[in-house]
């Protein structure tokens, strides 16, 4: 059974920084394409990043330069750096996993974590 556990949200000020963790259980991450996304209060979820099998990664307009995802395919776990956190960043944020290409289209994913709150105030 594929598990997917979200950690590392919290509360923070604009400018501020936040690492979010993704461990999975149930799937080898080195198999997997992984993606990030966020969903605020009333608006749809939206993608905010993908990480394919070579290294290969895509951004949301409004990430890049600001967030990173990476993997760390032995631990089986999957991060989000997020830098200079903006109060539009306010969102429940979600991992989700693939077994094929890398998009941040919701839609496409099989398998979703539960979540990690990130709340930037001004």
């Amino acid at each position: 059974q594929v598990q997917l556990v979200e950690s590392g949200g919290g509360s923070v000020q604009a400018g501020g920084s936040l690492r979010l963790s993704c461990a999975a259980s149930g799937l080898s991450l080195s198999d997997t394409y992984m993606g990030w996304f966020r969903q605020a209060p009333g608006k749809e979820r939206e993608g905010v990043a993908c990480s394919a099998l070579d290294g290969t990664t895509i951004y949301a307009n409004f990430a890049k330069g600001r967030f990173t995802i990476s993997r760390d395919n032995a631990e089986n776990t999957l991060y989000l750096q997020m830098n200079t956190l903006k109060p539009e960043d306010t969102a429940m944020y979600y991992c989700a996993a693939k077994n094929w290409g890398c998009t941040i289209l919701a839609r496409y994913y099989n398998y979703w974590g539960q979540g990690t709150q990130v709340t930037v105030s001004s």
